[in-house]
This record gives structure tokens, C-alpha cells and sequence, in this order.
């Protein structure tokens, strides 16, 4: 039972340290930089995707499409 607790506390010990073992970018600034402006870009595309699934970016067909009626 010791052994099982002791092995239940240290994985606890661990996962909550795993943000500092495995960093989520480079070491390198210029790397870094680039990986943090790809990130951004695709956090910006979620809002588009989102639209898309919901099709809200389709056309509007409940009001009438005014068109000018005489010869261009």
C-alpha cells in the first residue's frame, strides 16, 4: 500500500512539472519568433472555420437581392 501511494505522489510530482521538462518552443529566438507568428496565424483561422462550419458565411437569402431593373 506504501509503495502504491508513494507511486501515486510521485507521477503527481511529475505531470506537474512537465511544462518546465518539455518546452513547447525553441531555445532560439529567431526559431522561436517564427513558431510563435505560425501559432498566432492559426489561432486567427479558428474564427473562419468556425463560421464555415456553422455556415455562417454563406449568402443571406432572406432579403430580396436588389438589382437596378433598367438597361445598363
Amino acid at each position: 500500500m506504501r509503495r502504491l501511494i508513494l507511486a501515486t505522489l510521485l507521477g503527481i510530482l511529475i505531470s506537474s512539472n512537465v511544462g518546465c521538462f518539455l518546452p513547447a518552443y525553441s531555445a532560439d529566438p529567431a526559431r522561436r519568433a517564427r513558431q510563435l507568428i505560425f501559432t498566432s496565424e492559426n489561432l486567427r483561422g479558428i474564427t473562419d472555420e468556425w463560421e464555415r462550419f456553422w455556415f455562417l458565411d454563406q449568402p443571406d437569402h432572406q432579403k430580396p437581392l436588389h438589382v437596378h431593373g433598367g438597361l445598363i
